[in-house]
């Protein structure tokens, strides 16, 4: 483990330009698209006229070990949903989130049953 560490990249890059000038980023990005691929993600099409395509960025972490040694790169293409509009992009959109009661609740029952 501890050698594969020493041909990991010690910086993460700020952008594209910087992550395909180090090999060990290259590889990661290489890695994710394969992923894609596995596990069919996407399908290659026209795009519709008059509609936008929504972008996407590349995001790059550093995996450590324990003690703070570099154990693989990760890459990960994101979209930018921020983009969509309502109507155009989606129907609908729905995001968990817990209500501030729920919370005092299980907050209530968890305390004498582990303190």
């Amino acid at each position: 483990m501890y050698m594969s560490a020493l041909t990991m990249s010690t910086a993460e890059p700020k952008n594209i330009k910087e992550a395909m000038a180090n090999s060990a980023w290259i590889e990661a990005v290489h890695d994710e698209l394969h992923q894609f691929d596995i596990l069919q993600v996407w399908e290659l099409v026209n795009k519709p006229f008059g509609k936008t395509v929504i972008k996407v960025k590349w995001l790059w972490k550093k995996k450590k070990y324990k003690d703070q040694i570099v154990i693989c790169n990760k890459a990960r293409l994101v979209a930018k949903g921020y983009t969509q509009e309502e109507g155009i992009n989606f129907e609908e959109s729905f995001s968990l989130v817990a209500r501030l009661e729920a919370v005092q609740i299980f907050i209530a029952y968890a305390v004498p049953k582990y303190c």
